[in-house]
């Protein structure tokens, strides 16, 4: 009788610790990485409205040329030294600016 009792209470102490975890909330995501001309795709950077719209301020010479495409998976610093002086540090710190700027609205 008191094995019978005693895995009743221990079913019930299972039972009990199920469904705690199963109203336990789930932890917070991590905050989203920030944007950088260093680590952000271009096909990323194009995806997001916001920094799209500083692509087509600071760079529409870029996004016009066809070989964009091609570039989609690379940052904007991988893309520099293909960019025919269109890109260059001075440039890609201003691009970083406005990019910080759209991210914080």
């Amino acid at each position: 009788m008191r094995l019978i009792l005693a895995g009743l209470a221990g079913l019930s102490l299972t039972a009990a610790a199920s469904a705690m975890a199963q109203t336990t909330p789930a932890p917070a995501t991590a905050a989203p990485a920030k944007v950088s001309v260093d680590t952000t795709t271009i096909g990323d950077l194009m995806a997001n409205p916001a920094t799209m719209a500083v692509l087509q301020k600071d760079l529409p010479e870029v996004l016009s040329d066809p070989r964009i495409e091609q570039a989609k998976g690379m940052t904007l610093k991988e893309i520099e030294p293909y960019s025919e002086g269109k890109l260059d540090d001075t440039k890609l710190a201003a691009i970083q600016k406005d990019l910080d700027a759209a991210s914080k609205q």
